[in-house]
């Protein structure tokens, strides 16, 4: 006899159906799974054995053949442990119903409990999306999967709920709506413990507006992870789509927790200047998402970054400007979103006092422009504003003065992401994340704006993206001032932000 279950598999952030077909058979006691099923598949038979005959079942004395359709994709994880046992039950005339129109996914222990799975979030998106009526699944991820609407959501916690909700001894309560608020959270890092540093103030709230990733360069001590780590606290909410997004990338790699199943704010990843290539764009055998696409929505800081190998900073060139990194396999190709405001610190050298007004730099000029030379003009040229961070003098580090919080800031930066939502027709656009075409056609330059651009682009000889670059900057700095109209203000203080590698990257 045949039987079939629908469950769903994951291809990176992508779900689709996958149809588990069991056909038991006279002959020799024989059970095999098919259709590029993984090792951890493969081990499903040892499991649902063992669940079958410690739930009360009988394992049937027969041939097993069972096929994961289609049978030319493959399939990870041990998500289809559940469909797999079903099938065989069903097959084998153990439990009746009508189970056309639900989805089954989980993995069985030994004793026929079932354990938490990965990438929940998707598959009941894809789910909904293909009108499935109800989906069957781990108690522990029931709250992730109830954050969709229009979906019975069934949790279980061992195989013989099922059996009981089957037969119609005892029905299995359907999870609730989970509902997503924001949360308005009293940050223990705020703006206002930063003494001085009223230039890098500036830059860090432009980049926030205008979601223009970031390098601070200075001595040590200067207050350069200080800003990257509170530079969260300043930007805006995150918008329920995001929300969603963001959820669904930490939902496959299986950092969601039981109590809190979405995301609400906007991530922060710092990863280790040891980070491989594959840990911060993604990767590996089975590949799963990397730093970039851990921080989407968010903020990645890359602290000591020329200390970080040449391949990984290399590769940072094309996700950070496009938004989205794929990842080519000989079998498929995954694409992972990450769009990202990237924060980048470093030292001008070794000892990290070139260029430093007080104390002395030991490193000889060769040394240090082998330092600066890790980072590659390209690499530079795709981080839109460059600040020099100096030393914090005695006065302002004594000062009782009261430092701007990081609300007020907020304030002014949500203000001018608003405009930019109203520009470009979208509520997670902004202008370092748009396109030329709309940039161009929402741009109004004043006169005095263009001759002092004409100049600024043969003087510093600027590659085209410089250029756009500091079109970008200068339409968030109007945004912050609330004016229509770029004028030569806005463009003087954008092209600041553009030239402080003709000071310190002296191979250039």
């Amino acid at each position: 006899m045949v039987s079939s279950f629908l469950s769903i598999g994951l291809s990176g952030l992508e779900s689709f159906v996958v149809t588990v077909e069991t056909d038991l058979s006279l002959g020799l006691p024989y059970f095999d799974i098919v259709g590029l099923p993984d090792i951890s598949i493969k081990e499903s038979r040892d499991r649902v054995r063992s669940a079958l005959k410690n739930s009360g079942f009988n394992f049937p004395t027969r041939r097993i053949i069972v096929n994961l359709a289609p049978a030319d994709i493959k399939k990870y994880g041990p998500i289809y442990d559940l469909p797999i046992l079903l099938a065989i039950l069903h097959a084998s005339g153990q439990i009746k119903g009508d189970f056309s129109n639900s989805i089954f996914l989980g993995e069985l222990s030994l004793a026929g409990e079932l354990k938490k799975i990965n990438g929940t979030l998707p598959m009941v998106l894809k789910a909904k999306e293909l009108r499935i009526k109800s989906i069957f699944l781990p108690y522990e991820n029931a709250k992730e999967a109830a954050i969709v609407d229009g979906i019975d959501i069934f949790p279980i916690k061992k195989v013989e709920d099922l059996k009981n909700h089957f037969l119609g001894i005892k029905k299995i309560n359907l999870q609730p709506l989970t509902e997503i608020k924001s949360i308005k959270k009293n940050y223990y890092l705020d703006f206002s413990q930063i003494k001085g540093q009223y230039d890098a103030k500036r830059a860090i709230e432009i980049a926030a507006a205008g979601g223009h990733n970031i390098l601070l360069l200075g001595p040590p001590g200067s207050g350069k992870s200080m800003f990257a780590k509170r530079i969260s606290t300043i930007m805006p909410e995150m918008t329920l789509e995001e929300m969603i997004e963001t959820t669904k990338i930490y939902s496959i790699t299986g950092s969601l927790s039981h109590d809190t199943p979405v995301i609400l704010e906007r991530p922060f990843r710092s990863p280790h200047h040891t980070v491989s290539p594959a840990g911060l764009s993604g990767g590996g055998s089975t590949p799963k998402p990397g730093e970039l696409s851990l921080a989407h929505n968010g903020v990645i800081f890359l602290d000591e970054l020329p200390e970080f190998s040449r391949v990984a900073l290399e590769a940072l060139r094309q996700p950070i400007e496009e938004g989205t990194i794929t990842i080519s396999r000989a079998r498929s190709s995954l694409t992972y979103p990450c769009s990202v405001l990237l924060v980048a610190a470093m030292n001008p050298c070794p000892c990290g006092y070139f260029g430093h007004p007080f104390r002395v730099c030991i490193c000889s000029r060769r040394i240090v422009e082998k330092y600066l030379a890790k980072i590659s003009g390209p690499l530079l040229d795709r981080i839109d504003l460059h600040i020099e961070v100096p030393p914090v003098n005695f006065q302002n580090i004594s000062s009782n003065e009261q430092a701007e919080k990081s609300e007020l800031i907020r304030h002014r930066v949500k203000k001018a992401r608003e405009i930019q939502n109203k520009r470009y027709r979208s509520n997670k656009c902004c202008n370092a994340k748009t396109t030329t075409f709309d940039l161009r056609k929402n741009l109004i330059l004043s006169k005095q704006a263009e001759n002092m651009l004409k100049i600024a682009f043969e003087n510093m000889s600027l590659s085209a993206r410089g250029y756009e670059k500091i079109l970008r900057i200068a339409r968030t700095i109007a945004d912050l001032d609330g004016n229509d109209e770029v004028n030569d203000d806005h463009i003087a203080e954008a092209i600041q932000y553009r030239s402080l590698d003709k000071k310190y990257w002296l191979f250039k």
